[in-house]
């Protein structure tokens, strides 16, 4: 071994091996004490980076559980308020049955009423003021929502609520009882927009495409608004020409345009008379004489038809005529041999089920003796001479506001038994629109959303704006109403429980996910305590040891003195 002043190897070797060891001892002491095994960039640069991903995942996981909890108590708020709100619309449901019962007053519906006001009332102020942290919690937007569809006009979404609520159903149930006609699943398309000739002008009407015989088709109800507007449900128009009856008799022709021998009497001019007649017979038509005048009406020529208020007035009288002289049964016999007959004109009508051997006959008997006829028409009393009626068959009072029964055995989009209806405009759904949209952050990244939607619950999302007891008509048409809007508030809570349920699920998988990318971090971050104390044992003999060899080192020049002695 070569002995050196001025260098000394050894001494240098056996401080390097001792710093070695301090620095293990340091990091060890460090892990130990921090209980992390990355503490800085130095101990694992790309576990740090890694683990920092693993971080923001974690915590943006434990904020989507907190928005999702936070998401079912607001819907947990609104289910609570739908459900007072259903409550009260029981009440009002169980007070219209109760108006609706013929030993109740006037005095007493009006008590009736009373309550169902301030429930409606309540009704809307909860719609209106349900909060969750300052915000509103159901959609503040006024437009109808329950179950059906929309237009998006009100005054046509009353209308149609008219035709779905009872005119369709109940019109068609009168024809049937009185002139034993009705459709046979023919489409029947109801449109609000097509047609109009203004105000005053023709209030409805119905089209079909039609040959020269058998039934039509394409048949379509047009109704110009122009004459509709103002809606005033639940007879609609003003009296005494109400919408109903005017539906009425639209639906006479619609009916009749499905018949076997509609193209013959549709092509046949003098035959309009009687296809008008009898639409106007199955609602009276004693105000329109007693307006036209009596006098225009007996020097109208009924075959001349000139679509005039006194054609239609002398087409009535007419018709009645028939009916009187044939002993109750010649109308309704004919329409029914005109429905199922193919091939038949008015006159071969006439002369196969009635005393008159032709049209012309009867028009014959009809100009000598309409005057005497008219003549006994009661135009005092509140009687309309419908058919079926006090003043035509003996029958009860049937006045111009009640001779259709307004309300039906349900609101729907298919009330009719003999035909399929299509709605033209009609936006059809289960109810509810867009609602409130709510969007609810549930994921630890950007656009990891859920949207929920809540709809409205003040009187116009619910349809209940114009809701009176106040009489028979309204209470039967609340109980429809509550109907529907008891389903719609039935949906909505099955709804939001399907969406809190989807939450709770939200909830448990963001928990298993946050779990295991907790125990990754782990592996990656935290300090193994047994390999690092074993590392500290290792660490601390070994700084020892280095001390002393370097203690041992820096004596080893001190042989030099030796040989200079």
């Amino acid at each position: 071994m070569t002995l050196t002043i001025n260098t000394n190897l050894l001494s240098l070797t056996a401080r390097r091996n001792l710093a070695s060891s301090d620095a293990s001892f340091t990091t060890t002491i460090e892990r130990l004490s921090s209980g992390l095994r990355v503490n800085s960039a130095r101990d694992d640069a790309a576990g740090l980076a890694i683990s920092d991903r693993f971080t923001s995942q974690i915590r943006g996981q434990n904020q989507a559980m907190r928005n999702a909890n936070d998401a079912v108590s607001l819907l947990q708020t609104a289910e609570g308020a739908i459900s007072n709100v259903s409550g009260s619309l029981q009440r009002i449901r169980e007070l219209a049955i109760q108006s609706a019962n013929a030993t109740n007053s006037v005095s007493d519906r009006q008590a009736l009423q009373q309550e169902v006001s301030q429930l409606l009332a309540e009704i809307d102020r909860v719609g209106v003021s349900t909060e969750f942290n300052t915000l509103k919690v159901f959609d503040q937007f006024r437009n109808k929502m329950v179950a059906g569809g929309t237009t998006g006009d009100p005054d046509k979404d009353a209308v149609i609520e008219g035709l779905q609520g009872g005119w369709l159903e109940n019109t068609e149930a009168m024809i049937q009882a009185a002139y034993g006609i009705g459709g046979s699943g023919n489409s029947f398309t109801i449109d609000l927009s097509v047609f109009s000739d203004g105000a005053g002008g023709t209030a409805a009407r119905v089209t079909s495409l039609v040959g020269p015989s058998g039934p039509g088709t394409n048949i379509t109800l047009e109704i110009d608004m122009a004459d509709f507007v103002p809606p005033n449900l639940p007879n609609g128009g003003t009296a005494p020409f109400y919408s109903d009856r005017i539906i009425a008799h639209e639906m006479v022709h619609a009916i009749m345009a499905t018949g076997q021998s509609w193209g013959e009497l549709a092509n046949d001019g003098t035959a309009t008379w009687f296809l008008e007649g009898v639409a106007e017979f199955i609602h009276g038509a004693d105000e329109r004489v007693q307006a036209d005048g009596v006098a225009a009406t007996l020097a109208d020529n009924i075959l001349a038809w000139g679509s005039t208020s006194v054609d239609y007035s002398s087409a009535y009288t007419a018709v009645r005529y028939l009916h009187a002289t044939t002993g109750g049964t010649g109308v309704t016999n004919m329409l029914q041999h005109l429905q199922n007959t193919p091939g038949q004109t008015l006159s071969n009508a006439f002369a196969a089920v009635t005393p008159y051997a032709s049209t012309a006959a009867f028009v014959a008997d009809y100009n000598a003796n309409k005057a005497a006829f008219i003549a006994g028409f009661n135009f005092g009393n509140a009687d309309t001479g419908a058919i079926g009626g006090a003043d035509v068959d003996g029958g009860p009072v049937m006045n111009a506001e009640d001779i259709v029964n307004d309300a039906g055995s349900t609101i729907s989009t298919n009330v009719l038994s003999g035909f399929n209806e299509i709605w033209n405009e009609w936006e059809e759904g289960s109810g509810g629109g867009t609602g409130n949209i709510l969007r609810f952050h549930v994921g630890a990244n950007a656009n990891q959303t859920i949207d929920t939607a809540i709809g409205g619950m003040n009187l116009g999302a619910l349809n209940l704006t114009d809701v009176d007891i106040s009489d028979v008509n309204g209470a039967n048409k609340a109980i429809l109403r509550m109907d529907q809007a008891l389903e719609y508030t039935s949906r909505l809570r099955a709804n939001l429980g399907a969406q809190m349920s989807r939450f709770e699920q939200t909830i448990n998988n963001l928990q298993i996910s946050a779990e295991n990318l907790t125990a990754s971090r782990s592996r990656i971050v935290d300090a193994d305590f047994a390999q690092e104390t074993a590392a500290l044992s290792r660490a601390q003999v070994l700084q020892q040891a280095g001390t002393a060899m370097v203690a041992q080192a820096n004596q080893i020049p001190q042989g030099v003195l030796a040989l200079l002695r």
